[in-house]
């Protein structure tokens, strides 16, 4: 999704001058009238194959740990957010010794009152459970709340900070720059230079998604139009468990003429999914490979990569942390140089001249050649 120190420039200055159309489903950006395959910008310099050998993986003793895990709605089972932290936990037993006797998992319930989360959480660390880690934002104000009644207990929260609790560690991953490639991998595969993006919550966090596949597929192909909608305002969290909303977002942005999706709307996306099945256009995933998720494996034929963020990564390096009682040296936020943010291969639709592309992207990200914005430009 981006380009060389002199194309970044130019994708700033694109970024400017193009505004996406919010809401309304309508391509913006500067476009290309033919309605032809984009004139791609050069590609970037090919990434350096590292001479670095293999990092050994670090050891510590996790079995006197009692692990708890606050899941968000769906628990574990839900094939994505959820099942990649307790992917995290259930590698924590197998190399750290953690004992699954000692693992405790609750889970939200669909609209739920905010008191529940704080009930669960306060639950967990009454009953001894050290560290827990609560599984999404949603759980930032519980833990507000309850975390300092317990001083002693270590508490960790996927995607947010919570300010003022020493005692609660941020699990947070850039996002922005997954997203930049999946933006270069719509340009790279639109047959029409126009692109969408369906979010579900109009939040700063599905934002960051915005941002970052705005950029990549700006840096790939300059003139590319970019659409984008938003399922529900903030605060309305029913934009994540809506299929049908995404669906309809998705056929609107396929009226418009976009012809690769890139969702991030949760359970949403499997509209999503259904709308460029039918309309027989491209999607792209979020979060875990999607194109292996039994609940879209009827659509998986349009899946052509997903944008995979490391929520297992991140839990168990956290959970690696707390064993050798050494947090310091913890990511601050979890993004490409530590393998916190990728994308997928899987379906065999990102060819090997297309990943040279993506790792060459990748590697200008990682060594500070491309900044990667984290909010939308418009």
């Amino acid at each position: 999704m981006r380009g060389t120190v002199l194309a970044a420039v130019a994708v700033t200055t694109a970024l400017t001058l193009a505004g996406c159309a919010k809401d309304s489903g309508a391509p913006s950006g500067g476009g290309n009238a033919s309605g032809s395959e984009c004139k791609l910008a050069p590609k970037p310099p090919a990434a350096v194959a590292s001479t670095t050998a293999a990092k050994t993986p670090e050891k510590a003793d996790g079995s006197a740990l009692k692990v708890g895990l606050a899941f968000d709605i769906g628990g574990r089972g839900d094939a994505s957010f959820n099942d990649s932290a307790a992917a995290g936990v259930d590698k924590a037993v197998a190399e750290l010794g953690v004992k699954k006797e000692n693992v405790k998992e609750l889970s939200a319930g669909p609209n739920e009152a905010e008191s529940a989360k704080q009930t669960r959480i306060r639950q967990l660390a009454s009953d001894g459970v050290n560290p827990i880690i609560a599984v999404g934002f949603a759980y930032a104000d519980a833990l507000k709340a309850v975390a300092p009644s317990f001083p002693n207990t270590k508490f960790a929260i996927v995607d947010a900070t919570v300010e003022g609790a020493t005692n609660v560690t941020p699990l947070v991953f850039a996002e922005e720059q997954g997203s930049f490639l999946t933006g270069v991998i719509a340009a790279y595969k639109s047959k029409k230079c126009n692109v969408g993006f369906v979010g579900g919550v109009e939040t700063p966090l599905i934002q960051k998604f915005e941002a970052g596949y705005y950029q990549g597929a700006k840096a790939a192909a300059p003139d590319i139009k970019i659409a984008k909608k938003y399922l529900t305002p903030a605060g309305d969290f029913t934009g994540f468990q809506d299929p049908a909303k995404g669906n309809a977002a998705a056929q609107g942005l396929v009226s418009g003429g976009s012809d690769v999706l890139y969702h991030a709307a949760g359970a949403s996306g499997k509209g999503v999914f259904t709308a460029a099945k039918t309309a027989g256009v491209s999607a792209i995933g979020v979060d875990s490979d999607q194109y292996n998720q039994k609940t879209v494996e009827q659509e998986r034929d349009v899946i052509i990569s997903s944008m995979l963020k490391r929520v297992d990564v991140a839990v168990f390096d956290y959970l690696l942390a707390v064993a050798k009682n050494d947090l310091t040296k913890l990511p601050k936020v979890f993004d490409f140089s530590v393998g916190g943010v990728g994308y997928s291969t899987s379906g065999g639709k990102i060819d090997a001249d297309l990943q040279a592309v993506l790792e060459g992207y990748k590697a200008q990200i990682v060594s500070g050649q491309i900044k990667v914005s984290d909010k939308p430009t418009s």
